[in-house]
């Protein structure tokens, strides 16, 4: 059986129509697709249901991809029911006759009296029982207790021996699985006739079509959905649990699946549930934010820019979970890393020579006989060199048992059978101990670092191949203001095309973040109201630009205030001296200036080492060099101010020719900022000053 690249997982429902908000007690679905997981689907009865099943199949048969879907219904019956009804053992005959004959429909279905007609076919009062209906029907009894002599076993084997299974008679109430099994097989009826032979049910099947439909139980990974914490179990489940199965290594995986129950099916994990449970258990979540963590003390007015750092690095912390990986650049790793083997693993020769023992060696001309063979990178010599002989021997082969000295090949003289060299030689010249440079078990990387190339190198090189990283902080971005319009949308000189999203996207990205587009809204408060709410419930951080003040039109300011999370900091900074930060639904908000240049100066100071904090690496003040003015400025007291700047061919700092925070080209001019200080300051050219580049902000 080939590797599955997607899976689904389906908690299906035999009750009408849910209505249109997602609740409990309804069809939920969730995937991982092409190794990407996916929010749970709410589904709100078995019609669209059905749609969504086709879809999904449809996408990924056309993107070449193989697809397991889950759905926690019983795909058999107890052994001997499906003869008594269809004449065959076979379950998918069966799935084809309650295809046939249910009539399901968004508001009502006739399973119980179908569950009534089957009773019929047997002595006494048959297997099925709980008529969930005001009327009686006939042969299906509201009690278990009320049946009798009709001959069939009350599970299969696939639930005996698990705790809180239901009997696939019971056709109704709370966790009853009749009903679900008896509408879930006709479902799944018409897409096996919708797809034919790609589509494969096990265990009834070979597993050699693209698409695989099990049979699952989210009860074996309870523990996992009870810790989730979810106020809708149906949407934990499906979201656990596929990830559980995702996550499954493949040789595991076929092993749960070579199963022989060829009539009354099986339920995929039973046997394996610790491991699916370890790959199910919910990532470990940090708290949330308290919902004063922007609040300042009263009476403050202007806040120096260094107390609203400080404010920011004592109340804010990491949001986002723990999830265990291969490392990944841009990865933030939530626990220190220890090396699984030392580096170098073994001692080894530097440099193409000849290995002996140091003690043989003296000063003046050397003279030692050759060993035959020789010693390579991953084709070490086996044998053991004689003291008083030599052996050749490349970069990076082991040093062979006798061998604690390297002679580089251009300080040798050899015929072949004998080498020649001047000494004295130092012991252990051109060798690398084991361990030099990273002993085994040693912390190679910190908590908190940000994966880069070489630490990718250095991970590899000490046998590591799986670390705990803090899942990517996704950030939303999103534009406010009546006046915005898309680049190019109108030329109307009345509208100002958005250049702040797209610059805001791009800085995010550029620090490994997961930038979400949140769009434009317009002034409109309950359009921005119901932004934000779909916003926070998809991103752990959200940067707004426009309406942070305290204006007519300053809505993100006055929503915050509504909720009573808004905390107005006002900067002694130039540009951007508006900066609103609050909680909309336990996410934090950024509100930046409108103006591009003030909103780039704000996130860059602010936002970025705040962001990094709530992504796990700590808080990171900016890199700051001291070089010489290549300008004049004399600047008031009372703000610090930061000016657009890149250096020159001489190392000088110099500056954009207009401090105007609406000149736009001076961003892309500049690759760097000057600080000044808060105080009073008179720059001439040469003096020294603090130059931000804005590459140390990654």
């Amino acid at each position: 059986m080939s590797q599955f690249d997607s899976f689904c997982v389906v908690d299906w429902n035999s009750g009408n129509d849910t209505g249109p908000k997602p609740r409990r007690d309804a069809i939920w679905a969730g995937a991982v697709i092409g190794g990407a997981a996916r929010e749970p689907v709410y589904l709100r009865n078995r019609i669209v249901a059905l749609d969504w099943l086709v879809e999904t199949i449809d996408g990924e048969l056309r993107a070449g991809r193989r697809l397991l879907i889950g759905f926690d219904f019983p795909f058999g019956y107890p052994a001997g029911f499906a003869e008594r009804i269809v004449g065959s053992p076979s379950p998918l005959k069966l799935w084809d006759y309650f295809a046939e004959r249910l009539i399901d429909t968004p508001k009502q279905n006739n399973r119980f009296d179908l569950a009534g007609d089957l009773n019929r076919k047997f002595d006494g009062v048959g297997p099925f029982w709980f008529n969930a209906l005001k009327r009686d029907i006939d042969r299906l009894p509201r009690k278990g207790s009320d049946r009798r002599e009709h001959g069939m076993t009350e599970r299969r084997a696939a639930e005996e021996g698990q705790p809180g299974a239901f009997t696939v008679w019971q056709m109704g109430g709370a966790g009853a699985v009749g009903g679900q099994a008896m509408t879930g097989m006709a479902a799944l009826s018409i897409l096996r006739a919708r797809f034919g032979g790609r589509i494969a049910v096990w265990p009834f099947e070979p597993l050699d079509a693209p698409v695989a439909l099990v049979e699952v139980w989210p009860g074996l990974i309870d523990p996992a959905v009870r810790a989730c914490a979810d106020p809708i179990r149906d949407r934990a489940q499906v979201a656990l649990l596929v990830r559980a199965l995702s996550r499954l290594p493949h040789d595991r995986l076929t092993e749960m699946l070579a199963v022989d129950a060829p009539e009354e099916g099986w339920i995929l994990g039973s046997g394996f549930e610790d491991e699916l449970l370890h790959h199910a258990m919910p990532d470990l979540m940090p708290p949330r934010l308290k919902n004063d963590c922007f609040a300042l003390p009263p009476g403050i007015d202007w806040t120096p820019v260094d107390e609203a750092l400080a404010r920011l690095r004592d109340r804010l912390h990491p949001v986002v979970s723990v999830e265990s990986g291969v490392p990944t650049l841009g990865a933030v790793l939530a626990t220190d890393v220890t090396a699984a083997r030392a580096n170098p693993p073994a001692p080894n020769s530097a440099v193409d020579g000849y290995g002996f023992a140091h003690a043989v060696t003296g000063e003046g001309d050397q003279l030692l006989p050759l060993v035959p063979g020789r010693a390579a990178a991953g084709a070490p010599f086996a044998g053991t060199v004689p003291e008083g002989s030599a052996l050749r021997i490349l970069t990076g082969a082991l040093l062979p048992e006798g061998v604690d000295t390297v002679v580089l090949e251009e300080d040798v003289s050899t015929d072949g059978a004998r080498i020649a060299f001047e000494g004295p030689v130092t012991r252990g010249a051109n060798t690398r101990k084991a361990g030099e440079d990273v002993a085994a078990g040693a912390v190679v990387l910190p908590r908190g670092r940000r994966l880069a190339a070489p630490d990718l190198a250095l991970l590899a090189a000490t046998g590591v191949t799986e670390v705990e990283t803090y899942r990517m902080l996704r950030v939303g971005v999103l534009s406010t203001g009546d006046e915005l319009a898309e680049p190019g949308a109108t030329p109307d000189p009345a509208r100002t095309y958005d250049a702040n999203r797209p610059m805001l996207l791009a800085m995010l990205t550029d620090w490994h973040m997961e930038a979400v587009d949140l769009g434009h809204v317009a002034d409109d408060r309950s359009a921005l109201s119901e932004r934000l709410d779909r916003a926070a419930r998809k991103v752990d951080a959200i940067l707004t630009s426009g309406g942070a003040s305290a204006g007519d039109e300053d809505h993100v300011s006055a929503l915050l205030g509504e909720t009573g999370s808004r905390a107005d900091w006002r900067i002694a900074l130039k540009p951007g001296r508006p900066l609103a930060l609050g909680l909309w639904n336990s996410v934090p908000v950024f509100g930046l200036p409108g103006n591009p240049v003030a909103a780039f100066v704000c996130t860059l100071i602010f936002a970025r080492p705040a962001l990094g904090l709530l992504a796990g690496e700590g808080w990171h003040a900016p890199v700051v060099v001291t070089v010489p003015a290549a300008f004049s400025k004399r600047k008031k007291p009372g703000r610090r101010e930061y000016l657009r700047a890149r250096l020159d061919a001489n190392g000088h700092a110099e500056v954009f020719a207009s401090e105007g925070s609406g000149r736009i080209s001076g961003l892309s001019w500049a690759d760097g900022l000057v600080e000044l200080p808060d105080g009073a300051a008179e720059i001439a050219p040469g003096d020294p000053v603090r130059y931000l580049p804005i590459a140390g902000f990654r």
